[in-house]
Order: structure tokens, then sequence, then C-alpha cells
């Protein structure tokens, strides 16, 4: 069996320079030359190969193995996760049930600006972060802020916040599932955890929007908006994230928040009714009607519980779908941290995971949304033109975290890093934020830091989940100034091609968001350790 090396240049530092090689150039290669994420992914997956043969003396058959164990689970855990769960939006959208389910959700909402930031951006995004992701809960979003009256850069802003929580389960929990594959972590382990700190993270951003629309006193004025708000995505999301795993944490906290807001506004809504800015709105009509039939309003509602249903009974704990295993394939290299503990890079085949349960939640929802043969080729397209560049990434970025991991230059960065001692709790966070803030995926960032962090927590002796949950959270917080991500996101608006005044207009707030997590993960660290144990 292959051993690890720990320090294979005979100095730390310059060790630990070189093992940041094919992630700064990675970083490099997506932020400032603005390279396509595939081929910045593949350019860097093979740098981490080359280097990790030549300088940690990895061998190459193991090496290749482990390289292609990695690519074959990006493909299967994440991929076939995410081109299934951007399938089933983009039949919402061509078949039309979107824009129902999207003027129904407008016609709930008053004229004041406040109820329709919280009821659009907050749970709306929430919504569309944990069925595709990828910045489209941006894209939908803002257009309809703008149309309410929210200049066009305050609107991308505040769609763009409030789809902070949410991340970290986006597009049906790929980012965890990406975590847990490289660390190794039991994936509802992960999931609970996660939960737990989004959960605290999630009570301070419906204050923030309702600041940002309105000023302190207007915030003030609708504190019961942004608790509901708040307290009602926890109330979905939580026990989801905590039982039955990371696939529909956001779905369900979107959908209890929806229950929530409505049922708030029939029994109270602001005495002033304030525009933008937190104007007064003297002659404020009533939210313009739907003009949707009983079954239309069914046919919105009803693809979102299928989705629910299935991959509830497909993926919980009471099923064994997802445990059935028909190929395993594993490489072994003995590990430079821990005496007699190993570091595999492991390929299991389970044909009934959660991208599985997606597919059959996508199949019953085009039969009774009774999609014909031009509706399938045009889903197909669309779906194919949108994903194929990021298929090609989960293909190079996991077989490039394997490698990474099985050659031991994680753990030697780890060991380098583990001497900032327990202040590292600090920095934990910040490089989630750094990572996704510069590659513009919170999947992306988990593959490449979720082991690096695992092993120094190990060498610091956190609890075992805390760091990688960190890494998970923080990297949230990073998407509103991630390039990538503002691209799409500003895809429907006219700062297209101008994503770094986006950018600029959302750093203070990503800043200030930050801190509070830095402070929830010292919180956690000094009182409450229990959150991150397996």
């Amino acid at each position: 069996m292959f051993k690890q090396i720990l320090d294979p240049t005979g100095n730390l530092f310059i060790t630990c320079l070189i093992a940041l090689i094919p992630v700064v150039t990675l970083l490099f290669m997506l932020a400032a030359l603005r390279w396509s994420a595939w081929v910045a992914t593949l350019v860097g997956s093979l740098i981490t190969l080359a280097l990790g043969l030549w300088v940690w003396h990895m061998p190459f058959d193991d090496g290749l193995r482990a390289y292609l164990y990695g690519s074959a689970t990006g493909v299967w855990n994440v991929d076939w996760i995410t081109f299934w769960g951007v399938m089933l939006f983009n039949t919402l959208v061509v078949t039309g049930t979107f824009d129902k389910l999207r003027r129904w959700l407008i016609a709930q909402g008053t004229q004041d600006v406040r109820v329709q930031t919280i009821l659009f951006a907050w749970a709306f995004g929430a919504l569309l972060e944990g069925l595709v992701g990828f910045g489209y809960p941006w894209a939908f979003v803002a257009p309809i802020l703008i149309a309410l009256g929210i200049p066009d850069l305050d609107a991308i802003r505040v769609a763009a916040i409030a789809n902070n929580a949410p991340v970290s389960y986006g597009a049906l929990g790929a980012p965890i599932i990406a975590l847990a594959a490289v660390t190794g972590y039991p994936l509802l382990a992960l999931s609970g955890s996660i939960s737990k700190i989004v959960a605290i993270l999630a009570l301070a951003p419906p204050w923030i929007l309702l600041y940002l629309v309105s000023g302190k006193k207007g915030m003030l004025e609708a504190w019961p908006l942004a608790v509901v708000g708040s307290l009602a995505y926890i109330a979905g999301q939580l026990p989801v994230g905590t039982y039955l795993g990371p696939y529909l944490p956001d779905v369900a906290g979107a959908i209890v928040c929806f229950i929530c807001l409505l049922i708030l506004l029939k029994v109270w809504q602001p005495a002033q009714v304030r525009g933008y800015g937190g104007a007064p709105l003297t002659n404020a009509a009533a939210a313009e009607a739907h003009g949707l039939s009983g079954n239309d309003i069914v046919q919105a509602w009803l693809p979102i519980a299928i989705l629910v249903i299935v991959v509830v009974a497909w993926t919980g704990p009471w099923s064994k779908l997802p445990g059935i295993v028909l190929l395993h394939m594993q490489v072994s290299a003995a590990s430079s941290i821990t005496e007699g503990a190993t570091i595999a890079a492991i390929f299991n085949w389970t044909p009934f995971v959660g991208g599985s349960a997606i597919l059959a939640s996508w199949i019953i929802v085009a039969l009774l949304l009774r999609v014909n043969g031009q509706q399938l080729a045009d889903i197909w397209s669309r779906t194919w033109t949108q994903m194929w560049g990021a298929l090609l990434v989960g293909v190079f970025i996991f077989g490039l975290a394997y490698v990474y991991n099985y050659s031991g230059m994680a753990a030697s960065l780890a060991k380098a890093f583990s001497s900032i001692g327990t202040a590292f709790i600090v920095v934990a966070p910040i490089l989630g934020f750094i990572g996704v803030a510069l590659s513009g995926s919170n999947t992306s960032t988990n593959a490449m830091f979720g082991k690096f962090q695992a092993l120094v927590g190990q060498l610091l002796g956190f609890p075992p989940l805390l760091l990688p949950t960190i890494n998970s959270v923080g990297a949230e917080i990073g998407k509103p100034i991630a390039p990538q991500t503002a691209s799409v996101g500003v895809s429907t608006t006219r700062f297209v091609r101008n994503e770094g005044e986006v950018i600029r207009h959302n750093f203070l707030w990503c800043l200030v968001i930050l801190c509070y997590l830095i402070v929830i993960s010292v919180a956690c660290y000094l009182f409450f350790p229990g959150i991150a144990k397996i």
C-alpha cells in the first residue's frame, strides 16, 4: 500500500506552498483569467495529478485510479442530481407551470415592498435555490422585484443577499453530497450539522432585507415579517436537514415559509404601506389578480408536492434504496497524519441514489403535465445547453479532489495550517468564503477544501464535523460576490456583462454576514461542540 509522505521537500513551509499550487492556480484561472469553469478544473486537475506523482511520489496506477474514481463519483453523486433537477425546473418553465406559480405568488403579496421582499426574495428564492441553484434565484427573483419598483442594482442585491442561507442545500443537496464524498463522513450527519448552523445564520437575513428596502424605521415597523420569515424557514429546513438528509431542506423551508407568511398576512399587515426606500404609499392599490383557476393553482403546486413525496419516500432513513451498492471500487493509502489509518478513494455505484429519485419525480411530473414531444425536445435542449459545462466541472473537480486527498497533499496542507492552533476556527469560514467567491460553486469549494478542513480539525482535536460544516456555510456567504454566479444572476437584467458593479454593490453586506458566521463558529466551538459530532 502506498504510504503518504507528509513533508516531501523536507521543509513544511515549502511543501505547503507547493500543495497550494493547484488551489491557487484553479482560483486564478476562474477569477482572474475568467476561463470557463470546466476548462479551469480540467487544467487544475492535471496539475494536481502531476504534483502528486512528482512531489508526493504517488504511484501512477493508484493515482490514476483515484482520479477516475473521483470523476465517477462526481458524475453519479452530483451531476446525476443537478441534471435531473434542472430538467424538472425547465419542464415547469416550458409547460407554463412555473409562470402560474409566479403569478399566484405575486397576487398574494400587498403593495408593501417589505412584504414583497420577504415573500419573493426570501421564500421564493429559497425554493428556486433548493430546486436548481446556479444563480437562477437571482435571475428569476430580481426581475420580479424590479417590476415591483425596486431599482435594478438594489433588486439584484436583495435577491443575492436573500439567497445566502439556502445555498448550502442548493440544487437538491449537491454541495453536501460533495462534502460527504470527499470527507467520508456520513451524509445525514453532515446534513444535520449544517442544518443547525444554517438555522442560526438564517435568523439575520430577513432583517437585513427589510433594512435594505425600507430603512431602519420600515424594518422595525415590519418586524413580524422578519420573525415569521426566518423562523418559518428554519422550521422547514432544520428537521428535514437533520432527519431526512440534504435533498429537500430548502424546498421544505420555502413551503413552510410561504404558508406561515400567508397566514400572517391574513391576520396582520403593516399599518403603513411603504414603497422602496421606506416612502409611504398613500394610495396603494390592491395586488394584481392572478387570473388563475383552481385547477391552475393545483397544477402550479403539484410538481413541488410530487418532488417532496417521491424524494422523502425514496431517500428517507426508512428506505433501503440508497444503500444498495452494485459496484464497489477502492484504492487506499496509509495516512501520513494518523498511524494505522488509511485514506481511501472510493467509488460506489448505488443505482438508487438521490438523483434517481429526482429522475423518477421528473418522469411523473412530465406525464401529469402531458409533456409532448416538441416540449420534451425543448426541455432537453435547454437543460443540456445550461448544464454541459457544469457536468464537466463535476467530473474534473472530483478527480482533482480525490487525487489531492489520496496523494497526501491535503494532509501536508492541513499539517501546516494546524500550526495556527485553535484560532483556525476563525480562518475556516473565511476559506470557504474565498473559495466560493472565486470558484462560484459551493459544491466545488466543498470538494476542494472539505477534506483539508476535516484533517485540520482532526489534528487540532475539533469535533469532527465542525470545520467541514463551517467551510460549507462560509461558502454560501460568498455566493453574492462570485463572478460566475453573478453572470447568471444578472442575465435577466440590464447588468449583463457588468457583473463587477453588482459584486461591488453586494460586497459590504457579505462581509457583515461573514462576521456573523465567524461569531457563530467560535460560539459553537466554545459552547456547543455537540452540534458537530457524529
